[in-house]
């Protein structure tokens, strides 16, 4: 194995390894010279994805994969990205499984500072109350379901809430 220093990101006081780093270091490697990177959609609607990374040595032989979800609502950046941030994250694990970069995680940067924002979004959302549930019943009885599910964004609900609202 070469000497190569990861760069690294400081999260809440660990160092976690950015995808790009490990990326990087794959690609530059001999050791793995003729080794594929193959990312398969396995899941996608409107709302969420899951990515599959498979990483297959110079014979095509599968060495390591790993699997990434990402939620549309949970970041500003998924809002446009969430695919993209789904295959990066999957990428990221399994180079990690492979052994690239997991000196202190198998996390890569992103995906705890995905994970921290995420949780600080979940804390700052409201939940429903019958009052909202009733505006939204009749927002999406005259067509305005789109609205309605994006407005969603800003609260905790349960399954038998969203049922109430879209029928």
């Amino acid at each position: 194995m070469s000497n190569y220093k990861f760069k690294t990101q400081n999260i809440k006081g660990k160092e976690y390894v950015p995808v790009q780093e490990r990326v990087k270091f794959f690609r530059q490697e001999d050791q793995y010279k003729g080794w594929s990177i193959v990312n398969e959609l396995v899941h996608l609607d409107e709302n969420s994805c899951v990515i599959k990374c498979s990483i297959l040595n110079e014979n095509g032989m599968l060495i390591a994969s790993a699997h990434a979800q990402e939620d549309r609502t949970s970041s500003m950046i998924n809002k446009t990205s969430y695919v993209e941030n789904g295959e990066s994250s999957a990428v990221g694990r399994a180079l990690a499984f492979l052994g690239i970069g997991i000196d202190n995680s198998i996390a890569s940067s992103n995906e705890v500072s995905m994970a921290v924002a995420k949780q600080d979004t979940q804390a700052q959302k409201k939940p429903l109350t019958g009052d909202i549930i009733a505006s939204m019943k009749s927002a999406v009885a005259s067509g305005k379901e789109a609205q309605v599910r994006s407005a969603l964004s800003k609260y905790t609900y349960s399954d038998s809430q969203l049922t109430e609202i879209f029928g």
